[in-house]
């Protein structure tokens, strides 16, 4: 009986682990082809906040992003 709950406990931990690993991978892949923030965003983003936009500075903002999603 302790053996059947061992058991139970240890595929519940197991398939834990190998579900969180899947969605973790399926996550990367999904926000690297579909980045949140694109440069349409920025310039709407700017426009907003009443700052003009040049094409240098989001390209700019984008390298940034793309720095920080590297490093972490």
């Amino acid at each position: 009986m302790l053996k059947d709950i061992l058991l139970i406990l240890l595929g519940i931990g197991i398939g834990s682990l190998i579900g969180f690993l899947i969605a973790k991978k399926y996550m990367e892949k999904y926000l690297e082809k579909n980045p949140p923030i694109n440069e349409d965003m920025i310039k709407m983003l700017m426009n907003q906040m009443g700052r003009p936009v040049n094409q240098k500075q989001i390209n700019q903002m984008m390298k940034q992003m793309k720095n920080k999603q590297q490093t972490k």
